[in-house]
């Protein structure tokens, strides 16, 4: 299903529909492990561990999901700033991220096809052009790290075969989750983000809900 901008065909649209840039490679194979120890609190524990200092309801929580919803799936209540997986057996896991500030956050109904770790980052020209001040130094891209914009894991949204260049992906920010900061993704603390990553299957349907809308979870 496309949202309502993809409808669109004016050059500001088409420059929208890249908000965050692709993860064009990955770098640092070998330092993954130590990157992720890095951004894993000593003695994590994925439901209570909170040195960012989040509002607890932030914290991962095992829910129960609505019913007929499809595990697998993944649903953004973009006015709680919670993000459902829903698993099998009628539960969901939730977690709270961050969307889109202003009018970048795009409601929608996509499709994972793909899924990075430590991805490389690229801001998209309308990106530097909004804000060449903080963009225009990294318009060769950014290789894999803690301090990455991408984060630790990234999955890619989809609308059929075109990449729409949003992604729901950690960040090293995490005291952003909660409140609309990104230039159109969906973030994640880093921790949260690796523990979903592994749960998550490509092909699976990821939607976005309307910032006026509450999710069907």
């Amino acid at each position: 299903m496309q949202t309502r901008r993809n409808f669109i065909t004016t050059a500001t649209a088409l420059a929208t529909t890249g908000l965050c840039a692709p993860a064009l490679a990955q770098s640092g194979r070998s330092q993954w492990a130590s990157w992720d120890a890095q951004v894993t609190p000593f003695g994590y524990d994925l439901t209570t561990s909170n040195p960012w200092n989040l509002h607890p309801r932030f914290l991962p929580v095992r829910v129960t999901a609505k019913p007929g919803l499809k595990a697998g799936d993944i649903h953004v209540d973009a006015v709680a700033r919670y993000l459902y997986h829903i698993e099998p057996g009628g539960t969901a896991m939730r977690f709270g991220v961050a969307i889109a500030r202003g009018d970048l956050y795009e409601p929608g109904t996509y499709t994972i096809r793909r899924k990075a770790k430590w991805p490389r980052w690229t801001p998209t020209p309308d990106m530097i052009k909004r804000d060449p001040a903080e963009y225009a130094q990294f318009a060769d891209g950014m290789d894999g790290g803690p301090r990455n914009p991408l984060g630790s894991r990234a999955l890619y949204l989809y609308i059929g075969d075109r990449d729409t260049y949003l992604r729901i992906h950690g960040t090293p920010y995490p005291r952003s989750i909660g409140g609309r900061a990104s230039s159109g993704c969906v973030r994640m603390a880093m921790p949260h983000i690796n523990a979903l990553y592994d749960q998550i299957s490509t092909g699976a349907t990821a939607y976005l809900y309307s910032p006026n809308r509450v999710a069907s979870t």
